[in-house]
């Protein structure tokens, strides 16, 4: 298996009806990014005010932010193209989130990820704002807001602060009932801890260590660090390190059965004698999986190295779901056992496209099939 020779960027999607938050906690994650360049696209002729910028009704154009950012204004049907620019290696960007419009399906925008043939993009989640103050009206006037939470990775309690405690908890609840596996974190102004959706980027050419202070900067020095702890205290992160290969089908089995509020797991997985040349960079958000096989270095120690991340989970029963996908010892050859075992990690991994499914033009049953939250959820996920 030839792994893909392209660094993939992750694409998120924020999502949720007309004065949620939504940009209010982009605006916060685009504050807080801590060196990581993100493209920004907004799917509609609204606004977004961006460090005191406004970028309005701007179609067709890309407008440069300053501090390595970009943001664009796109109708639907420029998605693909969009993307194909801001993924352009000279725009060096390491994430891109898509910003639907208030009245947005945001399946669909998910599904045109899932099915996107750009090598260069992979889906990193849907996150869907709710407004705890208006919750119950909102839904009355749109109901369509239970699918939406249906379909969502990651959901945003937000300006909680306008609630009582026990409204807030009922509030919490009908909504983790609506969104079931999904994780919900409880929010103030959009505020959420930016590594919830994206790791902070390493620069190896030292461009982000001395630098001018940027707007950044400054807002953060203003704020001081008082809200960081809050921040963190919304999520729980879980680390498990394994110097003993994982038997592939035991840990299939665990990611096919994690637990709700489990939101990202991100890492790197040994399979031992199932692949001997390389190990699985392990990137799953929601119920989307996939693997990544990248050579292993010469030299380098073998060891499974995975971080868990969400709200709600308990870190203890999921350190002992992952020791017990430990492998016994076995042969240090693959034999037939171990290459059939080794099938349900492989179906996880991206396919290069043939020449031919480029060319080939969607029939009226791929464009009218309407997913449901699974079939969202998995996606290009679920290739056998």
């Amino acid at each position: 298996m030839t792994p893909p020779r392209t660094q993939q960027i992750p694409v998120v999607v924020l999502a949720g009806f007309l004065g949620s938050g939504k940009t209010t906690l982009l605006n916060h994650l685009l504050r807080n990014r801590a060196g990581t360049r993100i493209g920004v696209i907004v799917n509609d002729f609204g606004s977004i005010e961006i460090d005191a910028m406004t970028v309005a009704g701007q179609v067709g154009s890309t407008v440069s932010l300053g501090n390595g950012c970009l943001c664009c204004a796109v109708d639907a049907s420029e998605l693909d193209t969009f993307l194909e620019t801001l993924t352009r290696p000279s725009a060096r960007l390491d994430l891109i989130v898509i910003e639907a419009s208030g009245l947005a399906e945001p399946q669909e925008l998910v599904r045109m990820l899932l099915a996107s043939e750009n090598p260069h993009i992979l889906y990193g989640g849907l996150v869907e704002v709710v407004d705890a103050a208006e919750f119950d009206g909102v839904r009355e006037r749109h109901p369509e807001i239970d699918r939406h939470l249906a379909v969502a990775d990651l959901v945003v309690l937000n300006k909680t602060d306008r609630v009582g405690e026990a409204e807030r908890e009922r509030l919490r609840a009908t909504v983790a009932e609506l969104s079931g596996p999904a994780a919900v974190i409880s929010a103030v102004q959009g505020r959420i801890d930016p590594e919830l959706l994206f790791d902070p980027a390493l620069r190896p050419d030292g461009e982000e260590k001395i630098r001018q202070l940027t707007f950044e900067d400054l807002l953060r020095e203003e704020a001081g660090d008082d809200h960081a702890g809050h921040l963190h205290a919304a999520y729980e992160s879980v680390d498990f390190t394994s110097d003993v290969p994982l038997e592939p089908r035991r840990f299939i089995a665990f990611l096919d059965s994690r637990p709700e509020g489990l939101y990202r797991i991100k890492g790197f997985a040994d399979f031992g004698a199932g692949d001997r040349d390389n190990r699985y960079a392990l990137h799953a958000v929601g119920r989307f999986l996939r693997f990544v096989p990248q050579p292993w270095a010469r030299g380098e120690q073998r060891l499974t190295q995975l971080v868990l991340i969400g709200a709600g989970i308990d870190a203890e029963a999921l350190r002992a779901g992952l020791t017990a996908c430990r492998a016994e010892p076995g042969p240090e050859t693959p034999d037939a056992e171990t290459e059939r075992a080794m099938w349900g990690v492989l179906r996880y991994v991206q396919q290069e496209p043939e020449l031919e499914d480029v060319q080939q033009e969607p029939g009226p049953e791929d464009v009218q099939q309407e997913p449901g939250p699974e079939d969202v959820r998995e996606g290009a996920a679920a290739e056998a």
